[in-house]
């Protein structure tokens, strides 16, 4: 059987998400923050492989709105490192470190929709939105 998590512990989940994609170094209320990355990869994403475009992301990086982070500053473009057909997506904080991986990516019905998904080195990334449910 799955684990069943109560509302304000998914929405508590989801703000330390957020928290620690924005660096934040102490009490979320207090902590200072610092812009995290969004970054789409191939299938292959693992640490520097694979690797499309690296966006960097606002300070405050999301809404929250009970279990859902939506991504702030869409949307938000970068010129692409490589090239590639866009598969998954991770959130990283400002060192690199993965906050969050395995986030889906298309233009459609997925986590985070870019306005295509064929990469082309040097060609604009555009992400239109993205949002990320606690299941």
């Amino acid at each position: 059987m799955a684990i069943v998590y109560s509302a304000p512990l998914k929405t508590a989940r989801m703000q330390l998400v957020s928290d620690l994609v924005a660096s934040k170094t102490a009490a979320p209320a207090t902590g200072t923050a610092s812009a995290g990355q969004l970054v789409i990869g191939t299938a292959s994403l693992a640490g520097a492989t694979g690797v499309l475009a690296t966006l960097p992301l606002a300070t405050t990086p999301f809404t929250l709105a009970g279990n859902v982070l939506t991504l702030a500053g869409v949307p938000l473009s970068v010129a692409a490192s490589a090239s590639g057909i866009a598969a998954l997506a991770e959130l990283r904080n400002n060192a690199g470190a993965t906050v969050a991986s395995g986030l889906t990516v298309g233009t459609s019905g997925a986590d985070i929709i870019l306005g295509t998904t064929t990469i082309t080195s040097g060609g604009t990334v555009t992400i239109t939105s993205g949002t990320i449910t606690h299941g």
